[in-house]
């Protein structure tokens, strides 16, 4: 069965291949683009399959598997859009030729002349997004940006206008790969001199000893109030085979303890005040709660025990879609909500005030950034880490630093 899916994905990935090989073939004679088209070509295919077929299940992506995927979804992608172009143009090529052998020929000169500069232009857009996804793999992933935001609340205690706080999400352990550029983050967040720090989960992409070289890092981390996470559906192990449960749970656990070595408050569907004289803000935290087969472990009423209406309430949810499913309508009203897990796909187009798009809003409707519905706010980060394709295009990791202001 297994031998029977690698020849149907070899098939279909090399006729994705021949077919935008004509765009080369039309602009050149050139034996030595082909050579290197092909040769380029067959190495990323050949590194991919074979880095999924050695790939351990046990522990998961790690950095050879998603450098081989990298640059086969560049290829991919720059495969698809070439393969737009030349179809258009055979599609285009077949109605004129119906329509011609009834009023006439078209001079041979014109098709080819046509079909030269379609496969011209093909290769040219193509290599943008290839490039793209090329230096996203290198620069992207760790271009961090510090976004700012200002939050008015009509019943912030008084106490707290001004509050700061910073959060981080989705820092994925397993497949970082560089420590100055993680050191440089870790000052990047403390340099926010915040109030307090929240990291709203998915440390880890599978087991807790990713984080052996990292804990050292991300323990510098320091707010006056304080550190504190949640777990996201990554931290419970749920993507890798396990030879036990047993194991299974050891590793759940040893990622708890190690989130508290290293200074964290976890919040286990537990909340904790903040308090600055008589008055308090209640920071909640859940685990993980997503929509559809995401894991459900969340439980807001048990999170919520021995906090009144009236609060100021923070929450901090992994799963941006459980803001709209559970949140939203619960009698409490939940002031703020911090999520992360969408990444924002990794890929997108932001300009600032003019246009934010990206593919993660096919599936999330709250996907990135702040939101508002009545009088909650929801801020989703684009997260620190990435996952699956090792790099970012566009949607750069974010330190979100959000200040509480009474309105």
């Amino acid at each position: 069965m297994q031998i029977t899916r690698w020849l149907v994905f070899i098939i279909f990935v090399g006729s994705f291949q021949w077919y935008a090989f004509q765009a080369f073939r039309t602009i050149s004679n050139l034996k030595i683009y082909s050579f290197i088209y092909w040769f380029l070509s067959s190495l990323i295919i050949l590194n991919f399959i074979y880095q999924t077929l050695s790939l351990d299940r046990t522990v998961g992506f790690n950095y050879n598997f998603s450098i081989s995927l990298g640059y086969f979804l560049a290829l991919l992608l720059f495969d698809l859009i070439v393969i737009i172009f030349l179809f258009a143009e055979d599609i285009f090529r077949i109605v004129n030729y119906l329509a011609l052998n009834i009023f006439g020929n078209e001079k041979t000169t014109i098709v080819a002349e046509r079909r030269k500069f379609l496969s011209t232009l093909a290769i040219g857009v193509a290599s943008i997004p290839f490039a793209s996804l090329i230096i996203g793999m290198y620069k992207g992933k760790y271009n961090f940006k510090v976004l700012n935001y200002v939050l008015e609340f009509k019943d912030l205690p008084a106490s707290f206008d001004g509050y700061k706080i910073t959060q981080i999400s989705d820092l994925h352990c397993g497949s970082l790969d560089n420590k100055k550029e993680i050191s440089y983050c870790m000052k990047l967040i403390n340099n926010q001199k915040s109030d307090i720090i929240v990291f709203t989960g998915d440390m880890v992409n599978n087991r807790a000893d990713e984080l052996d070289r990292w804990k050292d890092i991300i323990s510098t981390l320091k707010a006056k109030d304080g550190k504190f996470s949640i777990l996201g559906n990554h931290d419970y192990g749920d993507y890798v085979r396990w030879n036990s449960s047993d194991e299974k749970t050891k590793n759940f656990n040893d990622l708890l303890k190690t989130q508290k070595e290293m200074g964290f408050n976890l919040l286990l569907n537990e909340n904790y005040f903040l308090e600055n004289g008589t008055d308090r803000i209640a920071l909640i935290g859940v685990e993980n709660w997503g929509a559809g087969s995401f894991k459900k472990a969340g439980n807001l009423k048990k999170a919520i025990k021995n906090i009144d209406s009236n609060d100021f309430k923070i929450l901090l949810s992994h799963d941006p879609s459980h803001w709209e499913s559970q949140v939203l309508p619960h009698p409490y009203n939940f002031n703020l909500t911090l999520s992360g897990h969408t990444h924002g796909f990794q890929f997108g187009i932001e300009i600032p005030g003019l246009l934010k798009w990206s593919p993660a809003k096919w599936r999330y409707k709250q996907w990135a950034g702040i939101y508002k519905e009545k009088k909650q706010f929801i801020n989703v980060n684009r997260g620190l880490g990435f996952l699956g394709y090792p790099g970012r295009v566009g949607i750069f990791p974010e330190i979100s630093v959000i200040t509480l202001k009474k309105a």
